[in-house]
């Protein structure tokens, strides 16, 4: 027996074959290439269907896809909707598996990236074990899997987790708007956006980011730029730190987990801060709970949400069988 895993992104598909014990039998991956709306569906079903069958020749039986997605998993309804995917706004995923596949043969899980993610780490990660553990995932967006009793917390519209829209700043300002002020300020695109902010305001600057073109500075620039102890890429870092120990602070405060896993492209070169947002949170946090709480990097990577993907896809022949 095997499964598939599918994990969408905002430029490619990746996509692999799985055994029950979470090994990964084949692997494939292929670029959005600016594809929209069915065009990207039909690419999510061309991978699967080239899984299957690859799997088939091998004496492989499939029998379930989990499918994990860059936005919002209606649950009861298996639509989707994924910003960064247009005419992905609603887009009729669930229905368009069935359509490919015969339901009876094969079972279709689709769930977000961040409830996927912290369902990699509890299947084969860092929160093995847990029952009560919440993945921070930190790359151009910000986004919370949130694992309570061990179950994913969904909230009443599938949106639980939207973190990037955290309040921890004020007085609230108009940029906000558009990806929330904890995303604004801490994520891979927020850090680099604070940063052009810093180059505007500061004609006199002469460091390290001085030398990059303004548009084009990213979060891996200011971080080359920290570890060569530039003072205003220090002092960026410095903020998101506040920002992230804030945050966990909040996550902690709320959730009391046993483990926040913290993962994305910025953890990464972020990691090794995890003391310094563990000293910022315990001045905010409730104070017993933030004791008993461990925050790790993830284990599985860029591919948490693959595993978790591929979780789902056995769990959907768990609930069925």
């Amino acid at each position: 027996m095997a499964v598939i895993a599918v994990d969408l992104g905002g430029t490619k598909i990746a996509a692999a074959l799985f055994d029950a014990a979470g090994t990964t039998i084949r692997k494939e991956t292929a670029l959005l290439e600016r594809r929209q709306g069915n065009e990207v569906g039909a690419l999510v079903v061309g991978l699967a269907k080239k899984l299957r069958d690859d799997a088939k020749t091998d004496g492989h039986h499939v029998e379930a896809v989990g499918i994990c997605v860059p936005g919002i998993s209606y649950s009861g309804t298996g639509r989707v909707w994924a910003p960064n995917i247009p005419g992905w706004e609603d887009y009729p995923l669930l229905d368009e598996m069935h359509a490919a596949f015969d339901a009876r043969d094969m079972r279709i899980g689709i769930d977000s990236d961040r409830a996927c993610s912290i369902l990699g780490e509890v299947w084969r990660g860092a929160a093995r074990g847990c029952r009560d553990a919440i993945f921070l995932a930190v790359g151009t967006g910000i986004g919370a899997g949130i694992l309570t009793d061990g179950k994913i917390l969904r909230g009443a519209h599938d949106i639980a987790g939207a973190i990037g829209w955290s309040a921890l700043d004020r007085p609230f300002i108009q940029k906000y708007v558009s990806c929330g002020c904890f995303e604004y300020h801490a994520s891979g695109e927020g850090i680099a956006k604070v940063a052009r902010e810093y180059l505007a305001d500061d004609v006199s600057y002469k460091g390290e980011l001085a030398s990059k073109e303004r548009s084009a500075i990213t979060a891996r620039d200011v971080f080359e730029a920290a570890d060569a102890h530039d003072p205003l890429a220090e002092k960026i870092l410095g903020e998101s730190i506040e920002f992230w120990g804030m945050a966990t602070a909040n996550l902690v405060s709320l959730f009391n987990p046993e483990k926040i896993i913290f993962g994305g492209g910025v953890f990464g070169p972020a990691l090794r801060f995890l003391d310094a947002i563990m000293a910022e949170a315990r001045k905010w946090a409730q104070p017993i709970s933030i004791r008993k709480v461990k925050l790790e990097g993830s284990l599985l990577g860029s591919d948490a949400g693959m595993y978790g993907a591929a979780y789902l896809a056995l769990q959907s022949l768990s609930h069925h069988s």
